[in-house]
């Protein structure tokens, strides 16, 4: 049996990290849809993560997979969908565009880049990027 402070521990977790979805008007209901009408049937573990929401789903042979769905516009990110995915060299040049330097720490996890990069005030931050065409999805301060 859980303790009641373990609960409401998780429940103040759970909480939090869907605030920003909030604000946006696009909660785990909407998250859900988007993914449903994207074609998967099964969906599990959704939760909003670094400015969006990720999932498990399965696919049509059965396995299960992550995705995940940009709250501004419900896009799916899906490293198997037919779209093509951009490579590190666009990746960086897209995020320069958009007025970050020093880009560095780039990983590919899906259909998504993550990376590290200085604003023009020379803040640090993580950054989540459209692997399919380098639009900049999340900017999180990093404190660390």
């Amino acid at each position: 049996m859980r303790s009641p402070t373990l609960a409401a521990l998780a429940l103040a977790i759970l909480l939090a990290g869907t605030a920003g979805a909030a604000e946006t008007g696009f909660g785990p209901e909407q998250a859900t849809q988007a993914l449903k009408t994207a074609g998967y049937g099964e969906i599990r573990e959704l939760e909003y993560e670094d400015g969006l929401w990720e999932a498990e789903v399965r696919r049509a042979d059965g396995r299960w997979d992550d995705v995940a769905v940009d709250p501004a516009t419900g896009e799916v990110f899906d490293r198997l969908s037919q779209r093509p995915l951009i490579g590190v060299d666009e990746v960086v040049a897209a995020v320069e565009r958009a007025g970050y330097r020093r880009v560095h720490d780039l990983d590919r996890d899906g259909a998504l880049w993550e990376a590290e990069a200085y604003d023009a005030d020379g803040r640090r931050f993580e950054l989540r990027i459209s692997g399919y065409d380098g639009r900049i999805l999340s900017a999180q301060p990093d404190n660390d």
